[in-house]
């Protein structure tokens, strides 16, 4: 069991074993994922939501692994757990802004009954992607990756056409 342990921890170029939360949580949280959706997706069964939540979760941690090994090259970084905590991150922020938009659009008195399916998904898209920049930056400073996230909001606001607000 050491063996395999110290082989994850050289792969993944984990030198702490503090380092070992981000898999843990990534891989935890994946599965979780996985049962949810199982759990959509059958109803019947309590054990035959938990073999389809394993199921996709597991299908769900590969996907992450083949992602970040496509990504290891493009994303510059110091050590190959720091691709997880990344992913993490953006987990984080995707979940928070939902999270923070729901309240602001209500507070803004907009619903589907007043304005339409159509035109309030915009809004609520709008509003949730206002404050997904802002958390994202958030969330990597909490979580030590704020260089990495501060550049990739940058470059993000430049495609968005907000670049001339960066270079004052």
């Amino acid at each position: 069991m050491k063996n395999r342990i110290e082989r994850f921890k050289s792969t993944w170029e984990i030198s702490r074993n503090w380092q070992l939360i981000y898999p843990f949580l990534g891989a935890l949280s994946t599965y979780y994922l996985g049962y949810r959706l199982g759990t959509k997706l059958v109803q019947t069964s309590t054990a035959l939501q938990l073999l389809m939540g394993l199921a996709l979760g597991h299908l769900a941690l590969k996907f992450c692994v083949f992602s970040i090994r496509k990504l290891e090259a493009k994303w510059k970084v110091q050590q190959r757990w720091e691709l997880i905590r990344i992913f993490i991150i953006f987990a984080i922020t995707g979940s928070s802004s939902v999270f923070v938009g729901r309240p602001i659009i209500k507070m803004l008195g907009v619903s589907v009954e007043n304005l339409g399916a159509v035109l309030y998904w915009i809004i609520f898209v709008v509003v949730s992607l206002i404050f997904y920049q802002i958390l994202l930056v958030f969330w990597g400073f909490v979580l030590g990756q704020f260089t990495f996230f501060w550049n990739f909001e940058k470059k993000m606001l430049r495609r968005f056409g907000l670049g001339r607000f960066l270079d004052k």
